[in-house]
C-alpha cells in the first residue's frame, strides 16, 4: 500500500477499531507476550469522568452525549410506532462504563445452540472456560461451586450487598409462589431468584477499561488512538491492510501487518463493514459504495431484549423518596465516602428472576429485574413521587429480528436501526405471560403487605385482558440495551464471521463483539461479549503462531 502524500501513516500487527468491551480484552491478551504491536482506536474520549468510576454514574452517562451514541431506533410497528432510545457506550471501556454493572453469563443450553448450529469451539464445555479466565470472584460470602468461578481474571465480580425491604420480599414472595432460590445464576443453573451479582471493586465500577486496559497502558507495544473515528477499512484486493481515521479533522492511516480487527459493537460493526463496502451488495450500491465483498447478512439478525415494566406503589420505603430526603442523601454520600457502600454502589437492578413461563419449558424463558425505584425514564430527575419499585421483565430468547442499515454513505451520518420487536406470536405470548407471572408475585406474601397500588399496568388492564396487556406493553415497553447478532457467526448464507470470527470472503480481517452471536443469550450480554473476546485472543494468537 502506497503511502499518501499528507496522510501520516502508523504501522502495526494488528489493529483493533473499538476501545469497548472486547476492544479492551483484546488489546491487553495480544500485547502480553510482547510479540507485537496494537493499536487500540477508540472513537470516544477517555474513561476519566467519576461518574464512571461511581456505580449509579449511568443515570448521569447513559443519554449524554459526552459518553452515549445517543442512537435511536425507527419507528416500529411492534411497539406502537414508537422510536425509542438505544444507549451504547462512547467512551473508553464502550457500554461497559455507562451500563448497569450486571453480570449474566447465561444458559449452558444459549452455546451449545451456538454449536449445533455448525459453530465448532463455541459449545458450553468450549466457553466456560474463558468464563472463568475473565473473572476475579470476590464473594466470599456467598455460596457458590467453585467449579464455575473465576478467581484470578481482571474482572471483578461479586453478589450485590446493597439490600432493600422490597426486594427481600419480592424473592421471598416469589420462592412462596413456588419458584426456587438461586444463590448462583451463573452456576450449574440458571433457574430461580436472588440477587445480582455485578461488576464492581471497592465500590467502584470495574468497566473493561479498568479490568483489562488501564492495568497494562504502559505497555510499548500498545498504543491508544482516542477521540478518533474509523471512516473505513483499507482493502488490497481481497485482504485488510489498515483503516482510515480521523480525529481533529486529520486523516490518518493505521495501517496492519497481521490483521484488522473490528470491535465497534453491534450497531457500529456492521455499519463500518458496510461503508468499507462489507455487506448486502444491492445496498452498498444504492449508496455509492464498491463492493469487496457481496455478503448479505451484514446488519441483518438483529436481536435484543424488550423490557416490560411493571410499576408498584408501595408502603415500604424506596430510593424514589430517600434520595429526596436531604439527610438521607448526606447519609448515602458519608456511607460511600467512608465505607464504599450503600445506594451510590446501585447497580440497575437488585433482585433477578429467571423463570419459566410454564412447565412446558425446558430452560427459564423470562428474566425479572426488580428496582427499588421507579420512573418514567432513566434519569434522577424521571423518579416518581410515590415509594415505589419496578418489577421488570423480558423475553430471553425473542424469535423476533430486526436489522442496522445504512443511512447513506457518511460515517457521521448515524444507521438505521430497525429492531422489529414483537413480530411473532410466541414473543407476543411470552411477554403477555410474563406481566401475568409479575402480577401474580405481587399477589403473594410478604410482598401483597407492602404493595398499596398497581401503577402500571394498572386497574383498567384487568390481568386476563390479553389484548389490553400486549396493548400497554407495545406502548410503554424498552430495550433493556443488550443489541447481538448482526455480524453473526456460521455456515449459512447469512452468515459473516466463521466460527474463528475471520469475515467470509476475505483475508486478515475479524470481527469480535456481541455482534457474532447467532442467538442472543439468555440474559445481560456483557458478560458474554467478554468471553467472545477472550477466546478471540487466543484464537488470533494460535493463527499467528500458525
Amino acid at each position: 500500500m502506497k503511502r499518501k502524500k499528507g496522510i501520516q501513516n502508523f504501522l502495526f500487527d494488528y489493529v483493533i477499531i473499538g476501545g469497548g468491551s472486547a476492544g479492551c480484552v483484546l488489546a491487553n491478551r495480544l500485547t502480553q507476550c510482547g510479540r507485537y504491536n496494537v493499536a487500540l482506536i477508540e472513537a470516544g474520549g477517555m474513561d476519566s469522568s467519576p461518574w464512571i468510576r461511581y456505580p449509579v454514574g449511568y443515570f448521569k452517562t447513559m443519554g449524554n452525549k459526552e459518553f452515549d451514541w445517543c442512537y435511536y431506533t425507527e419507528r416500529d410497528s411492534g411497539i406502537s410506532n414508537r422510536s425509542i432510545p438505544w444507549p451504547r457506550g462512547k467512551v473508553l471501556g464502550g457500554s461497559s462504563a455507562i451500563n448497569g454493572l450486571l453480570f449474566v453469563r447465561g444458559q449452558q443450553a444459549d452455546y451449545d445452540a451456538w454449536r449445533n448450529l455448525g459453530n465448532l469451539g463455541w459449545a458450553w464445555q468450549d466457553v466456560l472456560p474463558y468464563f472463568l479466565k475473565l473473572e476475579n470472584w470476590e464473594d466470599s460470602e456467598a455460596s457458590c461451586n467453585t467449579t464455575y468461578r473465576g478467581f484470578n481474571g481482571p474482572m471483578s465480580v461479586s453478589s450485590i450487598r446493597l439490600r432493600r425491604k422490597i426486594v427481600d420480599a419480592w424473592l421471598e414472595s416469589a420462592v412462596n409462589a413456588g419458584y426456587p432460590r438461586n444463590l448462583d445464576y451463573n452456576g450449574a443453573t440458571q433457574e430461580g431468584v436472588g440477587y445480582f451479582q455485578q461488576t464492581a471493586k471497592g465500590g467502584k465500577r470495574c468497566s473493561a477499561a479498568s479490568a483489562y486496559y488501564h492495568p497494562i497502558k504502559s505497555r510499548q507495544n500498545l498504543k491508544l488512538f482516542s477521540s478518533v473515528k474509523a471512516t473505513r477499512i483499507i482493502f488490497d484486493a481481497k485482504r485488510a491492510v489498515g483503516v482510515s481515521i480521523l480525529g481533529k479533522k486529520v486523516k490518518q492511516v493505521v495501517s496492519a501487518r497481521k490483521e484488522v480487527i473490528v470491535s465497534c459493537g453491534a450497531v457500529a460493526s456492521p455499519q463500518l463493514l458496510m461503508l468499507s463496502g462489507i455487506g448486502p451488495g444491492k445496498e452498498l450500491k444504492k449508496n455509492g459504495i464498491m463492493v469487496y465483498e457481496n455478503l448479505p447478512g451484514v446488519g441483518k439478525n438483529l436481536q435484543d431484549h424488550l423490557q416490560a415494566r411493571p410499576v408498584f406503589k408501595c408502603n415500604a420505603p424506596t430510593l424514589n423518596t430517600e434520595i429526596k430526603n436531604p439527610l438521607k442523601l448526606l447519609g448515602m454520600g458519608l456511607n460511600y465516602l467512608i465505607r464504599k457502600r450503600g445506594p451510590i454502589t446501585l447497580a440497575a437492578s437488585l433482585g433477578v428472576g429467571f423463570l419459566r413461563t410454564d412447565k412446558g419449558q425446558e430452560n427459564p424463558d423470562i428474566q425479572f429485574h426488580i428496582q427499588p425505584f421507579s420512573m418514567d425514564k432513566p434519569s434522577i430527575t424521571s423518579l416518581h413521587k410515590f415509594d415505589g419499585f419496578t418489577a421488570s421483565v423480558l423475553q430471553l430468547r425473542p424469535e423476533s429480528s430486526g436489522e442496522i442499515a445504512l443511512r447513506s454513505p457518511l460515517v457521521d451520518d448515524k444507521p438505521l436501526i430497525r429492531p422489529n420487536y414483537l413480530s411473532t406470536e410466541k414473543d407476543c405470548a411470552t411477554i403477555i405471560k410474563a406481566i401475568k407471572i409479575a402480577r401474580m408475585i405481587a399477589c403473594v406474601q410478604p410482598l401483597k403487605n407492602l404493595i398499596c397500588e398497581e401503577f402500571q399496568p394498572g386497574k383498567n388492564v384487568q390481568i386476563d385482558d390479553d389484548d389490553a396487556t400486549l396493548d400497554w406493553v407495545k406502548n410503554t415497553a424498552v430495550t433493556i440495551y443488550h443489541p447481538t447478532g448482526t455480524c453473526k457467526m456460521g455456515n449459512d448464507k447469512t452468515a459473516v464471521v466463521d466460527e474463528r470470527l475471520r469475515v467470509r470472503g476475505m483475508r486478515n480481517l475479524r470481527v469480535v463483539d456481541a455482534s457474532i452471536m447467532p442467538r442472543i443469550t439468555s440474559g445481560n450480554t456483557n458478560a458474554p461479549t467478554l468471553m467472545i473476546a477472550e477466546k478471540a485472543s487466543d484464537m488470533i494468537l494460535e493463527d499467528a503462531n500458525k
